[in-house]
């Protein structure tokens, strides 16, 4: 199967269904929580679709460069920008599009938690240690060239960062929003899951066995592939969320006015020691 008849299946036709549904929510006054109406859903989705290509682009071409991946270029259209070709880049539109969608259909449906009280502020901090861990141990893996795990800490040491400034700054907002969170991320890991395994198996693209664990889920799909969708699924969902909920907007408000208030203090202060 060529790379854009995969997108086409996979992505285009669900994104289609899921906005036409999302359609019909609206006719029919199905929105979403008061509480996620802070932005435009469009203006989220955007925002996301510009950050995937800014962040993904460099690090993908040096996946494509290095051999970590390659595909068959008879199933490409063969125009590249960089080591990727064109159709890679689309993906990076349309998986942001689709996992937003299917969020949003979600939303309309799944009722918010209505305290978060169960979620202290020292969740952020232990939620935050616990990915750098993580990263930490895919720059090892990193430093000391290990190449069966080389895919698997390009991928940790990329994804992580990220998440980790996502719950540094909003861990028990997530967790307020934890059945949205959860119910996104994981059918929609799942399921483009199992369409790379598909594409895989149609050798539409391969992911280089000298740099894998190769350990295969289902017999066909590395597990390094399975952790991307995942990695990317909640990077995209934590963002998605964050910037749509209200108490993410209060709470770059007050550290706005934390950070006005001690300017203003220590301005204060040099001007009584002049």
């Amino acid at each position: 199967m060529t790379y854009f008849g995969f997108l086409l299946i996979f992505l285009v036709m669900p994104i289609l269904i899921f906005a036409g549904m999302n359609w019909l929510d609206s006719r029919r006054g199905k929105q979403l929580p008061e509480r996620l109406q802070s932005w435009p859903v469009w203006a989220a989705i955007t925002l996301h679709i510009v950050i995937a290509l800014l962040y993904t682009t460099l690090w993908d071409n040096y996946l494509v460069a290095t051999r970590v991946w390659w595909y068959d270029p008879e199933l490409v259209t063969g125009f590249t920008i960089g080591w990727v070709p064109i159709e890679e880049y689309t993906f990076f539109i349309l998986q942001p599009i689709l996992a937003s969608l299917w969020m949003l259909f979600l939303a309309c449906r799944i009722k918010v938690v209505s305290s978060a009280a169960n979620a202290p502020v020292r969740l952020r901090v232990w939620s935050v240690g616990g990915t750098a861990v993580i990263w930490l141990i895919s720059v090892i893996i990193l430093a000391v060239s290990w190449q069966p795990g080389n895919y698997l800490a390009l991928e940790l040491g990329w994804a992580l960062p990220p998440i980790a400034l996502q719950l540094a700054f909003g861990a028990d907002i997530l967790w307020r929003y934890r059945r949205i969170v959860l119910w996104t991320i994981v059918p929609m890991t799942l399921y483009l899951a199992t369409a790379d395994a598909l594409a895989i198996g149609w050798g539409t693209w391969t992911i280089n066995p000298q740099k894998s664990l190769n350990i295969f889920l289902g017999g066909v799909l590395p597990i390094e592939e399975f952790i991307f969708f995942l990695l990317t699924n909640i990077l995209l969902t934590f963002g998605v969320v964050l910037v749509l909920a209200r108490e993410s907007h209060g709470r770059i408000g007050d550290m706005r006015q934390r950070f006005t208030h001690s300017g203003t203090v220590a301005n204060e202060s040099e001007m009584v020691q002049r």
